[in-house]
This record gives C-alpha cells, structure tokens and sequence, in this order.
C-alpha cells in the first residue's frame, strides 16, 4: 500500500506535532528542576550552540580594540562586587548557591583561555541566554567593557596576593560605602586613569552623582552597582568625606593657548571659558587639580570618539561645548587644568 504526500497532509501532520507538543508542555511532565541538570547530549548542544554564535557575532560586532588594561583596579572591583559571587576569584570560592544552577557559572582562571579578547568583550557586553550570565548593565559604556576584558584575561595566572591588592577592599569602620577600593583613602583615586581624584570635590556635586548613579540617569555599570546599594544619608556621608580630604584645586599651569580657552574661552568658535561654570562657588565639578588623562577621554566622549569614558544621559551642555574644542587642543587643556604638565596616555 502506498501513501501519496500531500501538502494537506504534510500540514495536517505538522498541527498535530506541534498540539502534542503543547499538550506536553502544558501537562508540566518536562523537569525544569535545575536540581535535575541536562542531559549531556543537551549540555553539548547548548554550548556548542552557544559558542557558534559568540564566534560569529564577536568576529563582526566586537571592536578590534577589546582590551584596555589601564584600569585594572575599577575593572577588579567590579569583578568583586558582582562577579566572584558566581565565578569565584584568585584565592575565593564561587557561593555554593550559585554554582546549583544549571549551567553553573564557569571557573574563570580556566575558561578565559579558551576565548579570545574579541570573543570575551561580546560575552561581557552581551551575556548569554539561558545561563544567568547577565548582559552588562550599561551598554554605552564600553569602555567598562574592554577594562573588564583585561582583568579577565589575567585571572588564570593571577595570585590571590595580587587579587587583593588590586581590589584592596577597606575595613567596614573605614570604608562604610566601599568606595576606598577604586577612590583610594585618600580621595585621589589609585592610580588607573579612569578613576576622578575625589579629594577636595563639591560635596554636592558628589552626590548628586551617586544619585545619578543610582537611578540610571548617569551611566556607568561599576558606579551603579555600588551606588544603587547605598542610602541617601550613606551617600551624603560618602560625599562629605571625600569632599573633605585635600586633592582638587592645585594651581592650572601649562600651555598659553590651553589657558586662554580655560580662562577666555574660544569666542569666534562660541566656546565660553571652562572657568565660568567650573570654578569655586559655582554648581559644577571641580576640575584644577584633577587627574588629566580622566578630563581628557571624558572631553573625547563628549566630541563623540569611541574611547567612551560616560555616557552621559543628562546635562547635554558639554556635548555641545566639547564639540567646539579643536581636538589638538584636548590634551593640553587636560593638563592645563590638572597642573601637572604631563601627557595623558592614550588609552
């Protein structure tokens, strides 16, 4: 006997596969225990799955730059904060309870040698579904990303020694917001050019950026996890205490030209002085004294070049004012205003 196809039914077949998988779904038979694990055959396919598609899209989505590794010390706290919980980190056990998910989140000191930078950046950027790994929570802040890539790639030869030194956690009594870390003891910030020097802050400007921070309309990942968690009297606290510490308002000191832009402005280019909203009194940061290489890449973020340093949400008056600064002149108005006279690296 010989049964004749028919596109009728060919369809009819179809329906009836896809109503007894339903009907399967909807009987809730299927475990979705993740007690229950996978069967290796669908381990093997989901991650093979999984890689296939990291591969593709990182080789045509990922930056050719996707490593930055001149802000090991914010990357490394950030990594404490929100990461080592599932991953572990040098000389620290991932949380038990983490690890009962299906899939558990790899050993990091292990797994990064099996991805390239290209690949590690879309995975951090991005995340992956279906395995907890979590997208990074700001994606305008790729310079975040590409900091984390570097921290990452060093883990598998990285000691706890130089673990804790980099994250260099303070004591509660002393560090209460666990700010110390990146900003440093002293408000000056520990060395990476990312991080402000703190010290010597408008405290009003401080919090007003850990509100920002914390609601979203600043942008940053590694602030937000830190000042989501914090109340509103902790972050006044928090902006007292660094306001207080010495740090900003050292003497501008560098080129002639630099000056005349701080100090006059560009007046056939309609860019006012850098001096008549930063300046003491006035509602905005202080910038005299501050770290150059942090003024010089937020100035480029702001032009709109790729080395982003924050993407701001609000206050879109210095996307308009930096537009006007001719790029030749970033970097010495950076030093200028930081008074020490020293390039900023590039990162």
């Amino acid at each position: 006997m010989t049964i004749r196809i028919t596109w009728k039914r060919v369809i009819v077949t179809l329906i009836g596969l896809f109503a007894l998988g339903m009907a399967f779904a909807w009987s809730g038979v299927m475990n979705l225990a993740a007690s229950s694990g996978h069967w290796a055959i669908t381990d093997w396919f989901l991650h093979w799955a999984m890689r296939n598609s990291v591969k593709t899209h990182a080789a045509f989505t990922a930056p050719d730059d996707p490593s930055d590794a001149t802000g090991l010390v914010s990357a490394a706290g950030h990594f404490a904060n929100s990461c080592a919980v599932c991953h572990g980190a040098p000389g620290q056990k991932p949380a038990p309870v983490m690890q009962a998910a299906t899939p558990p989140a790899p050993d990091l000191a292990v797994n990064a040698r099996e991805w390239t930078d290209k690949q590690l950046f879309w995975i951090l950027q991005h995340g992956v579904k279906y395995t907890g790994m979590p997208a990074w929570a700001v994606q305008d802040r790729k310079d975040e990303v590409r900091r984390m890539v570097a921290f990452v790639r060093r883990l598998p030869d990285m000691t706890p020694a130089q673990y804790r030194a980099l994250v260099a956690e303070g004591s509660p009594a002393t560090d209460p917001d666990n700010c110390t870390g990146c900003h440093g003891t002293d408000g000056r910030g520990r060395g990476s050019p990312d991080i402000p020097v703190l010290g010597g802050q408008n405290p009003a400007y401080l919090l007003a950026a850990l509100q920002g921070y914390a609601n979203g309309t600043r942008s940053s990942a590694v602030m937000q996890q830190v000042a989501m968690r914090m109340e509103p009297a902790e972050m006044a606290a928090a902006a007292r205490r660094f306001a207080a510490m010495p740090g900003l308002g050292a003497r501008p000191s560098g080129s002639a030209e630099a000056a005349r832009i701080v100090e006059r402005g560009l007046p056939e280019k309609q860019l006012p002085a850098c001096v008549s909203c930063h300046a003491p009194g006035k509602p905005y940061p202080v910038l005299a004294g501050q770290r150059a290489t942090y003024i010089a890449e937020r100035l480029r973020h702001w032009q709109g070049d790729k080395n982003v340093v924050d993407a701001r949400k609000s206050h879109a008056t210095m996307p308009v004012i930096a537009r006007r600064i001719p790029k030749d002149m970033i970097d010495p108005i950076a030093r200028y205003l930081a008074g020490d006279g020293a390039a900023p690296p590039r990162s």
